[in-house]
């Protein structure tokens, strides 16, 4: 189920909580070849490339929060991503998002969230980024 979060107050409210997590996905050979082809890439066989990991961040995050309440929101970039742990093929894996800062902007908010991509069966996650975000009313 998406948190949503409506407006600055929410938005700070929500600072230093859980946001929840995105359903599992699994990484097939075929959804792997299928990037790979798109990209060019000729990746080591049966590990998923640490990028395509950090890319799944895309597809996870809007099923974990919405953010309303603003005119426009803004990816602000990446301020720190990890990979802890090698992701290989057939691999499930899923989103988690936790709010861990929220700062005052003069005409806004920025936000961190730190966007967990968990591998089933795995101590350690497959990849961790802490990803800005700028909201405008």
């Amino acid at each position: 189920m998406t948190t949503v979060l409506d407006g600055p107050d929410e938005v700070r409210a929500a600072c230093g909580s859980s946001l929840g997590a995105s359903e599992w996905l699994e990484v097939t050979p075929e959804r792997l070849a299928d990037y790979l082809d798109a990209t060019g890439d000729d990746a080591e066989p049966g590990v998923v490339p640490p990028y395509l990991v950090l890319a799944f961040s895309n597809l996870f995050l809007p099923q974990i929060v919405r953010v309303d309440g603003f005119s426009m929101g803004v990816n602000y970039g990446v301020d720190r991503v990890r990979f802890p742990a090698p992701v290989p093929v057939g691999s499930r894996l899923r989103g988690s998002a936790e709010l861990v800062e929220v700062t005052e902007l003069p005409k806004g908010l920025q936000t961190l969230m730190r966007i967990t991509i968990e591998l089933e069966g795995s101590p350690d996650p497959g990849c961790i980024i802490d990803s800005l975000s700028r909201w405008f009313p």
